[in-house]
């Protein structure tokens, strides 16, 4: 399954564990953050300063 900049970083997570290394290389704590039940991978993206492009691509290079 290819990722999509929708998808939230809880169901993210849930779904594919392995991408929290991911996220954290890209200084995004939000791992465990209640709001990233509900924040998606462009806006998580977008608040930290991230292109959600190339976020997206690093994700899917893991799952």
């Amino acid at each position: 399954m290819k990722l999509n900049k929708n998808m939230t970083i809880g169901e993210l997570i849930r779904t594919y564990p392995q991408t929290v290394e991911v996220l954290m290389d890209f200084g995004m704590g939000c791992v465990g953050c209640p709001a990233s039940q509900a924040e998606t991978l462009e806006q998580a993206a977008m608040v930290h300063g991230y292109d959600a492009e190339l976020l997206i691509t690093k994700l899917n290079q893991v799952v």
